[in-house]
């Protein structure tokens, strides 16, 4: 019985796929890189903000790598 829902659910997956046009699949994908990259820019924005109060002193060594772990820990780039 499992096999069998298993595998109309392939099926089921693969006839939706095969419907949809490339240009669909292409959008998505550049949508997914888009939505990454913006991610990245953000993070690279609070590092810089982040290197830079702690050589104006607002902020001290310990709480500038714990903020720095949080940021690394949120990107998809390490």
């Amino acid at each position: 019985m499992k096999k069998s829902a298993i595998a109309f659910a392939v099926g089921l997956f693969s006839l939706a796929a095969v419907g949809c046009s490339p240009e669909f699949w292409g959008g998505g994908a550049a949508g997914v890189a888009g939505a990454g990259a913006g991610y990245e820019l953000r993070a690279h924005q609070q590092m810089q903000k982040l290197d830079e109060d702690l050589k104006a002193g607002r902020i001290d060594q310990r709480e500038y790598d714990t903020r720095k772990d949080q940021i690394q820990k949120g990107s998809l780039i390490q």
